[in-house]
C-alpha cells in the first residue's frame, strides 16, 4: 500500500457493541462484502483482538481470524494492519502481544493495561496505512465501551474512535435479551463527547417478527435520541464461517449423533489455537466433529481422532493427561483409529517437548504420547509462511500456513505425510500410516484432499461440499442479507471522513 495519506474522500465507521458476542464481527464481514458490490473499495479494522484463532497476512505477519474473513469478504489482501494488536491468551492471566504481525513479547493483564497507552500511535499509523487505499473502512470495537473501569488507555472502543475521530454505530444483540437496557445503559455510562459519537444502533440476531420491536425502538428514541439502523434477522448460515472465539466449538456439540458416516473426536484443550483447522471438516454433512470436554471420555466410536493446535503446548499436554484422553488415544489407536495432529498437535504426538527458554511458560519438558518418532523444542523465531504441496499417499494437493515455534527432528521426518512445493518433506506417519502430524493449518480446506482423507475412513468414495465455494456463497447470502434488512444508504452517510492530522500520536 502506498502512500501516507488517506484517499481524498476517504470514510470510517466503528461498530461497538453493547457487550460481547452481539455479532459484530459477522456484521462487519457482511459490510465488508455489501459495499464493494455498490463499487467501493473497503478495508476491514481492528485495533486491538484476543483471539488465539489467527491468519497469515501478505506481510508474513499474523492478524485475527475475523478480520480475515473480513479481508476476504472485501476482496482485499491480508495485511497486519487490518489487526495491528493481537493478544494471544497463553494463560489464565497472561497473553503473548503481537504488533503489526509481529510477537513483541508477553504481558500480564495488569502489564498490558500500562502497556496500551503507549500502542496508540502504531494503531494509528495502521489505520493510516489502510485508509490510504480506501473508500470505506470498517472498524470494528471489541468487547463494549461500557466497560469503563478499562477506559483509561483505552484503544480498542472508545478510546481510538476519539484518537481517530470516527462515527460509531452502536450493535445490540436482542437474541440474549437485554437489548433496551444495553443500549441506553451504555449511553449512560458514557461521557458527552464519546456519546455524540453515536450516530445510531443496530438491533442483531432479532428471531420473530420485527413488527413486535417497534415499540422499542421508540422506547430507545425517547430515551437516548438515537435512530435504528435496521434490525437484523438471525443469519443462521452464519455458521458456516470461520469463527474466532473458542466458545464457538460449543455449536459443533448440538447434533454429536446425527448418523453421519464419519466421527471426529476432537480434545477440547485449554489454550486451543486455530481451531478454524476444523471447519471444513464440521462443513461436510456426512461428518460429525465432536468437541469433547474435560470429564468426557474421547467416544469408542470415533473414526478419527484430531489434536489441534495449542498456545501452550506443554501445559495442554498436561490437560491430556490429566483427564485421561492420552489412554483414550491410545486404545482408539489400537482399535485401528486414525489419530491426527495440527501444529501443537503434532507436537504433542512426538516422544518428547522441550521449553529450555520458557517462551510459552515457564521452562520445561515432558514425555510426548509417544505416537510420532520425533521430538521438538520450542525455539527461535516464529514461522509465519503461507506453502502449498500435496499429500504423498493421494497425491491431491493441499494449501495451508504455517504459524509455530518450535524445531522438530528425529526419524520419523523421513517418513513425511505431505511434499511442499520446494519439494521438502512436511510432518511426519508413523510406520502403519495410522498416525500423521504437520505444522500446515488449513489443509482441510482443500477439497479433493479432505474428500481423499475421508474416503480412506469410509473405505471407497467420499462425495462432499465444495469448502471454499460455500464460504464464498455465505458471504454474498450475508450481503445480500444487510441490503435487504440495514439502511446502507443512512449507515454509509453516518460514517465519517478519515482526517489525516489525527493519525499520529506520539510513542
Amino acid at each position: 500500500m502506498a502512500g501516507s495519506e488517506p484517499s481524498p474522500g476517504t470514510l470510517a465507521l466503528m461498530l461497538q457493541g453493547t457487550g460481547s458476542d452481539v455479532g459484530k464481527s459477522v456484521l462487519a464481514a457482511g459490510l465488508c462484502r455489501a459495499y464493494p458490490r455498490r463499487g467501493l473499495r473497503v478495508q476491514p479494522f481492528k485495533p486491538q483482538n484476543m483471539s488465539n484463532n489467527a491468519a497469515v497476512t501478505i506481510e508474513g505477519g499474523e492478524i485475527g481470524r475475523a478480520q480475515a474473513l473480513q479481508g476476504r469478504a472485501a476482496n482485499q489482501p491480508l495485511s497486519v494492519h487490518m489487526n495491528p494488536v493481537l493478544l494471544k491468551p497463553q494463560s489464565e492471566t497472561g497473553a503473548q502481544v503481537v504488533v503489526q504481525g509481529r510477537v513483541e513479547g508477553t504481558a500480564e493483564a495488569r502489564d498490558y493495561h500500562d502497556l496500551k497507552p503507549k500502542l496508540l500511535h502504531r494503531v494509528l499509523e495502521s489505520f493510516g496505512i489502510l485508509a490510504t487505499d480506501a473508500d470505506l473502512v470498517v472498524v470494528e470495537g471489541a468487547g463494549s465501551p461500557a466497560e469503563v473501569n478499562l477506559r483509561p488507555g483505552d484503544i480498542a472502543n472508545m478510546g481510538f474512535a476519539e484518537a481517530a475521530d470516527l462515527s460509531v454505530v452502536l450493535i445490540a444483540d436482542v437474541e440474549r435479551g437485554g437489548a433496551i437496557a444495553g443500549i441506553v445503559g451504555t449511553l449512560a455510562l458514557l461521557s458527552a463527547g464519546e456519546r455524540a459519537r453515536i450516530r445510531g444502533y443496530v438491533i442483531n440476531k432479532f428471531r420473530g417478527d420485527p413488527a413486535l420491536f417497534e415499540d422499542a425502538i421508540e422506547i430507545i428514541k425517547s430515551h437516548s435520541g438515537l435512530d435504528c439502523f435496521g434490525i437484523v434477522p438471525f443469519f443462521e448460515a452464519a455458521r458456516r464461517l470461520p469463527k474466532e472465539d473458542a466458545m464457538s466449538l460449543d455449536s459443533g456439540r448440538e447434533d454429536p449423533d446425527k448418523g453421519a458416516a464419519v466421527k471426529i473426536a476432537v480434545p477440547r484443550l485449554s489454550r486451543i489455537a486455530n481451531f478454524d483447522d476444523l471447519d471444513p471438516l464440521a462443513a461436510e454433512p456426512k461428518v460429525t466433529v465432536e468437541v469433547i470436554d474435560p470429564g468426557e471420555p474421547i467416544p469408542g466410536d470415533a473414526n478419527a481422532v484430531v489434536i489441534p493446535g495449542s498456545k501452550s503446548t506443554l501445559a495442554d499436554l498436561g490437560v491430556i493427561r490429566d483427564q485421561g484422553w492420552d489412554v483414550d488415544i491410545a486404545a482408539h489407536r489400537r482399535r485401528g483409529g486414525l489419530v491426527v495432529g495440527l501444529c501443537g498437535g503434532y507436537q504433542i504426538l512426538g516422544h518428547r517437548i522441550a521449553d529450555p527458554d520458557g517462551i510459552e511458560g515457564p521452562p520445561s519438558e515432558a514425555e510426548g504420547l509417544g505416537l510420532l518418532d520425533v521430538e521438538t523444542v520450542i525455539a527461535g523465531d516464529k514461522a509465519l509462511n503461507e506453502r502449498s504441496g500435496a499429500e504423498i499417499e493421494s497425491g491431491e494437493s493441499v494449501k495451508g500456513y504455517e504459524m509455530h515455534i518450535g524445531d522438530t527432528s528425529g526419524p520419523g521426518l523421513d517418513r513425511p505425510w505431505l511434499t511442499l512445493e520446494d519439494g521438502c518433506g512436511e510432518g511426519a506417519r508413523s510406520t502403519d500410516g495410522r498416525v500423521m502430524g504437520t505444522y500446515l493449518h488449513g489443509i482441510f480446506a482443500a477439497d479433493g484432499f479432505r474428500h481423499a482423507f475421508l474416503g480412506r475412513i469410509c473405505q471407497g468414495e467420499f462425495e462432499g461440499v465444495a469448502y471454499e465455494a460455500m464460504i464464498e456463497k455465505t458471504l454474498d447470502a450475508l450481503a445480500a442479507h444487510l441490503e435487504e434488512h440495514l439502511d446502507l444508504d443512512a449507515l454509509l452517510a453516518a460514517a465519517g471522513p478519515v482526517k489525516a492530522a489525527k493519525l499520529t500520536a506520539t510513542g
